[in-house]
């Protein structure tokens, strides 16, 4: 395969517009409704096999009817659902994700059998056999900071594989201790509010340079519609997002993350990449869902023209 997605599996069940929460047993009219394959692992691998990668995913989904959905769902979208364990009596991770007019996407969450995913989940030989590894949501998937699993990170990136990581929560000592992974990946790429609550700094500058001096050669900070930051060792700069009609902001950094690694398998620099993640997220953010507007390589790299 040519790139594995280790982490994170949520079913998503997402409603548009909602500009409030009835009263009592009211019910409000919405224009969409739709259920997805999201979370840090699950939404990005759909993205990156849209844009023309070959993905194996791993981590943990429940034994129910939304473990059922996911695994249909993924692999409708051509993801390989063979390295993914089942948890016999524990909830598939679900969301349900009411839309705001403007985009914004609260969210009521249970994080399920994700919070079970241990280092012996994982499929090794399909690991060491990946160009790329990304990580997603090493947040909450605690007993994925295991020695053994940093071991194998090191031992397959000194063979040539390329690890991102990303980060789910908003919880601070969950993202502190996510930066264990540092030392073992490649590119880290959260969000503002995460890249400052997993540092305590106050500024986008002192973060991402405190995260860079964790050890990965990059760290790309996602602004939402600023943009993002990207830092590595020759210095930062700032790739501004492009103009798009935004329907649902869910999944902008998953397909970012997707774009960018996508990018970085063409061989193209780190500030391209990034412009290929930013890419992928302005036509994810036209639709609903995390996987809405985003079709392929050709029409996405198209936005950058």
């Amino acid at each position: 395969m040519t790139v594995a997605t280790v982490g994170v599996h949520i079913a998503d069940i997402l409603a548009r517009p909602i500009d409030h929460i009835p009263e009592g047993q009211d019910t409000v009219l919405v224009d969409q409704i739709r259920l997805t394959a999201a979370g840090t692992a699950a939404g990005t691998a759909v993205d990156l096999v849209k844009l023309g990668n070959d993905v194996v995913t791993m981590g943990a989904i429940g034994d129910d009817e939304l473990g059922d959905f996911l695994l249909m769902v993924l692999a409708k979208r051509g993801v390989d659902t063979s390295c993914l364990a089942r948890r016999e009596g524990e909830q598939t991770a679900a969301s349900i994700l009411p839309i705001r007019p403007d985009g914004g996407r609260p969210s009521f969450h249970v994080p399920g059998a994700n919070l079970s995913v241990t280092y012996a989940d994982l499929d090794v030989s399909v690991l060491r056999g990946a160009r790329a590894i990304h990580l997603g949501g090493m947040d909450v998937t605690f007993g994925l900071g295991d020695p053994a699993f940093f071991a194998l990170l090191d031992e397959v990136r000194a063979a040539g594989t390329i690890v991102t990581m990303d980060v789910l929560s908003e919880m601070a000592d969950l993202l502190g201790m996510a930066r264990a992974f540092l030392p073992h990946v490649d590119y880290v790429l959260p969000n503002e509010s995460q890249a400052l609550l997993m540092t305590g700094a106050t500024d986008l500058e002192t973060a991402a340079a405190t995260l860079l001096a964790d050890g990965p050669r990059g760290v790309l900070i996602t602004l939402g519609e600023e943009g993002s930051l990207v830092v590595t060792s020759a210095g930062s700069e700032r790739v501004p997002a492009l103009k798009t009609d935004v329907v649902d902001t869910t999944g902008c950094g998953d397909a970012y993350c997707a774009g960018f690694l996508t990018g970085l398998l063409h061989d193209q620099d780190v500030l391209t990449a990034a412009r290929w993640g930013t890419a992928a997220a302005a036509r994810v953010a036209t639709g609903l869902g995390s996987d809405a507007g985003l079709t392929d390589l050709d029409s996405t790299l198209g936005m950058l023209t």
